[in-house]
């Protein structure tokens, strides 16, 4: 089987989902191969030489290849100026690669002008004329090779960036492969399946789409017992050596879904994803192993929140390497000894969703935050020294403009124990519990639409928002700082590398 993910995402780490399916695969004595087309995919394209010649397009053709050479030392994190340029004029090369294809290509990010990720119809057209897609030639080139001896490929969709690449590839396989069976999964298919309204305008394209964690499923669908247990991630068939970051960031999934699972307007909730933990025991181990194998420099724990057990776990089994990932505002937190304990154990990062400095909004919003906890919590972990990248939300149904000040005034009082902010306009899944008891509107034009527009109650609109992040919240110069500081196009993901 012949295992794949597209572009476009980030290349800055392997894919764990593949790996995680390799894994599996390989347990059962079921041969096959991973390609990170994402990843092989970018890097083709920038060897592509644009027809601009500006001056910027111009000296980041020159500059190339020193530039993916930075990105992957780490002595360039240390000079964030020299990080900036290279990150800035890789991504000019994408863009301007791609442009005679009316498509935007970035690091992190994908647009065709005339096709949207979130209309079906869209999709089959991208399956149907391949030949328009910027990476088309690329994907020609590759697949013979891959698909030798392969009757069955799998196609890991987790992004809305990554679909109408997708459904190109899906397309040439269909055209050039009319018997390889072709398996897609991923997060986004899942929000898909969810979907109440669901009916599949794909059939005549792709065998099977898969909900969910995809290891059962693969494996039923290969015809094995799938009652053996034991498939920790196999990463030994990617190209280790080329992701655009200074040494191996090693991505691990602990659990799927979100044990906390209580967020109003969570897509988690509303797409009725369970939460599915594997034992901590088995983590342990398991990252020890991949550790001892891969020699990464920086573990990514991908999970929604990870769990006051792992957070246990990890303390009294270190890993051994630097780690980060996503966590709630947990009463261990607000213990100063565990903070340090856990900086000990290498968390270096640690990712909160603060949401809203109004106490009034995070109990709408079913958060299980207290402000003071928060406050305690994000200077217990500057003390330790572990940076926080946290996420803000604006405009949702609780908030107004007043509310938002406070969230305003939350972050000038705790800016020295935040290294990095997300700001996010609050967008309302389609299928939320919630959605019906607002006035809504079509967000966007598409039968695959992930969120609807509603009218604002207290008429604190996108409009309002956004207007408001420019103009005040982004003014104070504490505040600035720290939006500077995130990290261009890869954000989070390379967030911890400059702490």
């Amino acid at each position: 089987m012949l295992l794949i993910f597209p572009p476009t995402a980030k290349a800055c780490e392997p894919p764990a989902g593949i790996a995680r399916l390799a894994g599996a695969l390989q347990t059962h004595n079921i041969p096959c191969r991973l390609w990170d087309a994402n990843l092989e995919g970018q890097l083709w394209l920038l060897e592509q030489q644009p027809e601009a010649n500006d001056t910027w397009t111009t000296r980041a053709w020159r500059s190339r290849h020193k530039h993916l050479q930075e990105l992957r030392e780490p002595t360039t994190c240390a000079n964030s100026s020299r990080y900036t340029t290279a990150v800035n004029d890789l991504n000019r090369l994408l863009l301007m690669a791609a442009k005679p294809l009316q498509a935007e290509v970035g690091l992190a990010d994908y647009r065709q002008s005339d096709l949207s990720p979130v209309r079906s119809k869209d999709l089959l057209q991208a399956a149907a004329r391949p030949e328009l897609n910027p990476f088309f030639p690329f994907f020609q080139q590759r697949l013979p090779g891959l698909l030798d001896g392969m009757t069955t490929v799998g196609i890991s969709l987790n992004f809305l960036s990554q679909a109408l690449c997708s459904f190109s590839l899906i397309g040439l396989i269909r055209q050039q492969y009319p018997n390889v069976k072709i398996a897609l999964g991923g997060g986004l298919v899942t929000t898909w399946l969810s979907r109440p309204d669901w009916q599949n305008p794909f059939g005549d394209l792709i065998d099977h789409l898969i909900a969910g964690p995809g290891e059962r499923p693969l494996l039923e669908l290969l015809g094995q017992n799938t009652s053996q247990s034991g498939n920790m991630p196999g990463y030994q068939q990617l190209p280790l050596q080329q992701y655009l970051s200074p040494g191996l960031i090693l991505p691990y999934s602990a659990a799927s879904g979100c044990w906390w699972n209580r967020c109003s307007f969570c897509p988690e909730r509303a797409e009725g994803n369970r939460y599915l933990p594997l034992p901590t025991s088995q983590v342990l181990a398991e990252l020890q192993q991949l550790v001892q194998q891969y020699r990464p420099t920086l573990l990514h724990l991908l999970d929604n929140a990870l769990s006051p057990a792992l957070l246990q776990g990890m303390i009294e089994q270190p890993p051994g390497v630097p780690w980060y990932g996503f966590v709630r505002f947990e009463q261990q937190l607000e213990d100063p000894a565990f903070c340090h304990a856990l900086r000990q154990s290498g968390c270096v990062m640690l990712k909160l969703g603060i949401e809203s400095g109004d106490q009034a909004v995070l109990d709408r919003l079913h958060k299980g935050i207290r402000l003071e906890q928060a406050g305690l919590i994000l200077e217990n972990l500057r003390q330790a020294g572990i940076a926080v990248y946290g996420y803000l939300l604006f405009g949702t149904p609780a908030e107004d403009q007043e509310a938002a000040r406070r969230t305003l005034a939350f972050v000038q009082q705790h800016h020295a124990a935040i290294s990095f902010l997300n700001l996010a306009v609050f967008n309302m899944p389609l299928f939320g519990d919630e959605v019906p008891e607002y006035e809504t509107e079509l967000f966007y034009e598409g039968d695959l639409s992930l969120y609807t527009g509603f009218k604002h109650p207290k008429g604190w609109g996108r409009g309002e928002v956004r207007r408001f992040l420019c103009q005040e919240f982004s003014r104070p110069p504490e505040i600035a700082a720290i939006i500077r500081r995130d990290p261009p196009q890869f954000t989070s993901n390379h967030a911890a590398l400059f702490c």
